[in-house]
This record gives structure tokens, C-alpha cells and sequence, in this order.
């Protein structure tokens, strides 16, 4: 290599000429431009590029002196002190062979470059110019043979030999630095190993992209926060009997709860995370195109079931929404876009929909609650209906959720019930979440049967809810042990539940939920209504427990008006009913208006702060809905 010099024109990139090639490198951001030259002018000071480390390299070596001297003052004998000596020197060995070791790696990742160029088909022809940043000026003294780093007026003369080089016909190529430096959440290095920071999802491998197709990637995968801010003040521990003992056999949707009881999101925000494995309905879609309907009702059972997972060990409940109150989110790294409104106040009913790769999805959900001291049951009334582009369609309603031990105990909740999905073809399903009880060895169990037109069990499906779903097809049903399990059965795996976060709150809170109320710059244009916006909601995420209680309150009184104002015919802003009693169904234009940004009949419902909460976390939600 003689030299290297950055580009002015761009500040991601930078040029590496040799005497037979000039390579183009273009990293995902200024910064990681920065240290790579620093790497590149370090490496090249200290080794030459032959990738041989065993050569006259200077030995570091140390003197134990000073300890020597201050053993000798402490008493202790000569032995004792060669034998510290001895540690110290094979310690330090030990170091300095982990040092070459590491060394020897990183430039035989500079010499695997090659093996990982793609070639533009056009090139930018701008001349490198000087730097716009003042970077590291080092002297290479391997053996002389090897030119200064430069970012002064030199590089115009490294530029002209490089559009001389070009205009001679050599291939130009293009390297891509994001691999080892980059400040996005998912790199190339992730696609190549098939994940992405949100699920299981299908993703086309980096080697088929392009290089315009890889930016665009890296664009629609925003990086998105991996925890909680930490809690300004302490929390204070709250009886929850002392507070719900006088309402047992009651409605607990109408209780007015401190904050304490609460997680830092909304019942909407709580609805769109049941689509946290919406890759499940982009695979159903894929299997219907191909003519695998049997697979593509599979994967809409799994899809249905695996809602139900990030509901294990959440003690706390979301905010009840403000009639009116809206949720929105764009996730184009899963490519969905979702929105949700509360539509009516009592009974309390929140509507969705939801656009994904080929399909979509919609519904409303009324939670009827009852507190029987010791637990609390919940009945969803509500159809969730999932439409593909292919005109196919499937129905189905939840199933009862009971949480237990909310006096004495370790808090848990159980799904039981059967979930009947129909479709409007030829399969429908069958599946039923086995009920707890108290000595069961294996509960959260699910089983399921899918059958064709005429009533005959084409599939089988088992597992649990807060862990995987696995099929059977045909008469392999058979091998299905007598406890339902999938182990020994040849089943094949459907879903998996992801794993947790690194760093959990004690609202065990999964790594997909604590996304969802994060407020960052791009969501300037959400209208006065979303739950991200709501300020208790937001106090409590900050751990400002205080301001949210008294938020909380405020909001609450506010919330005594909505009746009323149901009672004179408000009618909700982006859903109505396709019937009397029939399902609300999205009317459009929101996203049009979020774009334009003009929200007409969208009420400040949060009101006027008279201490605004800290942003940027996300938004805050009030409200008990347990």
C-alpha cells in the first residue's frame, strides 16, 4: 500500500492507492471513516503488511523496581520477591502473545478486504480532496517503504493519479467497512447470519443486495432503544389489597389504581404488540401464493397464538386509553404499519388495523374484567379479521385470560378457552389452550387440529403459548405423544418465542414492547392524541412517580366528561362500524394527514401540562385496565 486519503466530497468514504489498484471504501458514517484511518495509519506504522509479526518487532519490556524496593521495605524476604516477580513477568508474557494474537487477526482482516468487494457499475468521479476532518497525522517507518498518511492539499495528487488510474480501464471497486464499524442496529454481519434485532423474520442476504439496495436496508432498519431510561426516583411499594378489597365481583376497568400498578404503556400500544411475530402472516402469505393453503393456515394458528407470549410473568397492567386516544407504528424493518383508537368509553372498545407484506389486519376488542380477591378473569368480546391481497380471509376471537395470586403469591396469568379459526376457503382450525390447574407438571399447553372442506383432520398442531408452536402433517399426527408433546414426535418447529432482553425492568417488559413507546425525532408529525404523548405515561417511564400519579389523576377527571360526551354523539375520528353490531372497521386517511400534518378534529385530549415530562423516552398512558 503507498497511501491512503479521504474523500471531501463524501464523509463516509475514503481511497486506499497502490501501485496497480486504487480502492474505493465507503463506511456507514463519518465516524467510522475516522477510525478506520486511524486503524489504517496505526497498522501500518507498527507492521509491515507481509503479514509477518515475527520479525524485528520491539519487545516491551517493564522493570519491577519499584515493587522490589517497596517489598523490601514491607520485610518481605528475596525469595518471596522473584517469586512476585516471576508472576508479574509470565502475566505479562501472557499479555503481550494475546496483544500479537490480536494483531495477527485484525490484519488478516485488512488482507480478507478482497473477498469481500462488489463492484460498482458507476463511479463517483469527484476528486479527493482535503479532509473536512482533521484526522491523525502518524509517521510509517516500515523499512521506508511506505508514504505518509496525508489529509493536507497531497490528496489532490493521490486524486489525479486515481481518475489517471480509472481512465485506464482498471475495474473500480467498492468495499463495504460496515461489517466491523457501524452504528446501526442491524449490519450486514447480522443479515448474513439471518437475524434482525426484532424476531425470526425472512430478510434477503446481503451478498444478493446491491449496493444501492443495502443502503435502503440500512435505512428502513432504524435503530431503536434496547432498554428503559433509568427511574429518576425511588419507587414506593402500595398494598394492591388495601386499594382493591372494597371492589370485589366488580368491573376493575372502572377502578381508579395509583400508577404503581401500572407498566409504561397504553392498551392500544399493548394491542399492536401482539403483531410482534407478524413475519408468521408475511410466511402464510408467501405459502398461499405457492397454492399451500394447509401451510398457510399453520402459520395464521401460530400467528394467533403467539400473541399471547410476552404476557408471562407482567405484573403490571397497561393504561387505560382516553376515549379518542390514539396509537400509531411504523416498523418498516418488519414491514407493517399499524394504528389503533379507543372508539367507546363504556363498554370500553379499542379498534386496529394493520397493513403488512400482502395482507391485513384489523379488529376491536371489548375486556370485560371480574375481581374475585384472589385473581381476576377476563373475557375479550371482539373478531379480529385477517384479509390477504389474494382475497382469502380467516376470523377468530381471543380466548379468557385469568391472573392469579394477586393478594398471596407469585403473580401468574393462564389463557384457557378454544380458538375457532375459519376461513373462507377450504382449511379452519381448531386450537385449545389447555386450562391450569393446580398440581399441573406441564401447563400453557396448546393443541390444535386443522381440518379440510369436508370435516377430515388434515394437520396437528402443539406446544405452549409463552414458548413454541410445532405441526404434523397427515397421518404423522399419530406419532403425537399421550401428553401432547412434540418431543420423539417428528414434529416440525412453527415458532419460537424470542429471547429476553439483556437489560429487564421489573416490568419484564419483552425486547419488542420496550420499543413501542420510544418518542424519537422522526415522530414530530404524531397527532395530539397518541399514547406516546400521554403524560403520566411518560412520568412513569422516567420513574417520576409522583408527576404521573398526579397526571394520572388529572387525566382521570378529564375521563369522567367522556361519557357525556359519548351520550351527545361523538362519533371516533378514523373508525366506524360497518353495522349496528358489527366490527369498526378502518375509514383511512390518517397516514395521508400524519404526512401533511394537518390532525383537523384530532383534540388536544391530554391537555395542557403545567410541567411537561422529559422527552425523548415515549409516550405515557392512564388509566387502569388490568
Amino acid at each position: 500500500m503507498s497511501s491512503f486519503s479521504e474523500s471531501k466530497s463524501d464523509d463516509k468514504r475514503f481511497y486506499i492507492i497502490t501501485p496497480t489498484k486504487t480502492l474505493q471504501l465507503r463506511t456507514g458514517c463519518a465516524k467510522d471513516r475516522a477510525t478506520w484511518i486511524e486503524a489504517l495509519v496505526t497498522a501500518r506504522s507498527e507492521y509491515s503488511f507481509n503479514g509477518d509479526l515475527s520479525g524485528d518487532q520491539n519487545v516491551a519490556s517493564f522493570s519491577t523496581e519499584k515493587l522490589r524496593n517497596r517489598l523490601h521495605v514491607e520485610g518481605v524476604g528475596e525469595a518471596v520477591i522473584k517469586d512476585c516477580e516471576q508472576i508479574i513477568q509470565s502475566e505479562f508474557s501472557q499479555y503481550q502473545t494475546q496483544m500479537k494474537q490480536r494483531c495477527e487477526e485484525y490484519l488478516s482482516f485488512i488482507g480478507s478486504l478482497p473477498r469481500e468487494v462488489e463492484v460498482v457499475n458507476s463511479v463517483d468521479s469527484t476528486v479527493p480532496e482535503k479532509s473536512q476532518l482533521e484526522l491523525f497525522k502518524h509517521d510509517c517507518s516500515s523499512s521506508g517503504k511506505c508514504s505518509e498518511y496525508s489529509n493536507t492539499e497531497s490528496s489532490d495528487d493521490v486524486g489525479k493519479q486515481e481518475i489517471s488510474e480509472l481512465s485506464d480501464g482498471d475495474d473500480f471497486h467498492f468495499y463495504d467497512t460496515r461489517q466491523s464499524f457501524s452504528e446501526f442496529t442491524t449490519t450486514p454481519a447480522d443479515l448474513r447470519k439471518g437475524c434482525v434485532n426484532t424476531g425470526n423474520e425472512d430478510h434477503k442476504s446481503v451478498e444478493s443486495l446491491t449496493v444501492d439496495e443495502a443502503e435502503k436496508y440500512m435505512l428502513s432498519h432504524p435503530k431503536r432503544r434496547s432498554q428503559l431510561p433509568e427511574p429518576i426516583e425511588k419507587e414506593k411499594g402500595v398494598s394492591l389489597w388495601s386499594m382493591i378489597k372494597d371492589n370485589v365481583g366488580k368491573d376493575l376497568t372502572r377502578v381508579c389504581l395509583p400508577v404503581y400498578f401500572n407498566e409504561p404503556l397504553s392498551s392500544l400500544q399493548k394491542c399492536f404488540e401482539e403483531l410482534e411475530y407478524s413475519y408468521l402472516l408475511d410466511r402464510a402469505y408467501e405459502c398461499g401464493l405457492r397454492g399451500n393453503g394447509l401451510m398457510r393456515i399453520i402459520y395464521v394458528a401460530a400467528f394467533a397464538v403467539s400473541g399471547y407470549a410476552s404476557t408471562d410473568s407482567r405484573p403490571c397492567k397497561p393504561f387505560n386509553p382516553l376515549l379518542g386516544e390514539t396509537y400509531e407504528a411504523d416498523y418498516p424493518e418488519k414491514g407493517i404499519r399499524f394504528f389503533s383508537e379507543k372508539v367507546s368509553h363504556h363498554p370500553m372498545v379499542m379498534a386496529c388495523h394493520c397493513e403488512g407484506k400482502g395482507w391485513k389486519f384489523w379488529g376491536d376488542s371489548n375486556l370485560k374484567s371480574k375481581f374475585w380477591g384472589q385473581s381476576i378473569r377476563l373475557d375479550p368480546n371482539g373478531v379480529l379479521t385477517l384479509e390477504f391481497d389474494d382475497g382469502e380471509t380467516f376470523q377468530w376471537s381471543k380466548v379468557t385470560t385469568t391472573i392469579n395470586n394477586l393478594i398471596l403469591g407469585r403473580v401468574y396469568c393462564h389463557h384457557h378457552g378454544t380458538m375457532n379459526i375459519s376461513g373462507n376457503r377450504r382449511y379452519s382450525c381448531k386450537l385449545t389452550f389447555k386450562e391450569q390447574s393446580f398440581l399441573d407438571r406441564n401447563p400453557r399447553q396448546v393443541q390444535g387440529v386443522v381440518n379440510d372442506a369436508d370435516g377430515s383432520k388434515v394437520a396437528t398442531l402443539m406446544g405452549k403459548w409463552d414458548e413454541s408452536m410445532h405441526y404434523i402433517i397427515n397421518n404423522d399426527a399419530s406419532k403425537t405423544n399421550s401428553h401432547g408433546s412434540h418431543e420423539g414426535s417428528g414434529a416440525t418447529l412453527l415458532w419460537e418465542k424470542n429471547e429476553p432482553p439483556v437489560n429487564p425492568t421489573r416490568y419484564n417488559l419483552s425486547t419488542f414492547a420496550i420499543t413501542l413507546n420510544e418518542l424519537t425525532p422522526e415522530l414530530k408529525k404524531l397527532p395530539p392524541t397518541d399514547s406516546r404523548l400521554r403524560p403520566d405515561q411518560r412520568h412513569l417511564e422516567n420513574g417520576e412517580y409522583e408527576k404521573a400519579n398526579a397526571e394520572k389523576l388529572r387525566l382521570e377527571t378529564r375521563q369522567r366528561m367522556a361519557r357525556k360526551m359519548q351520550e351527545s354523539g361523538w362519533k371516533p375520528r378514523w373508525f366506524q362500524r360497518d353495522s349496528e353490531d358489527g366490527t369498526y372497521r378502518y375509514v383511512g386517511g390518517y397516514w395521508e394527514a400524519r404526512e401533511q400534518r394537518t390532525w383537523v378534529g384530532c383534540n388536544d385530549i391530554f391537555g395542557n401540562l403545567s410541567s411537561s415530562p422529559k422527552l425523548p423516552p415515549s409516550g405515557l398512558n392512564t388509566s387502569s385496565s388490568i
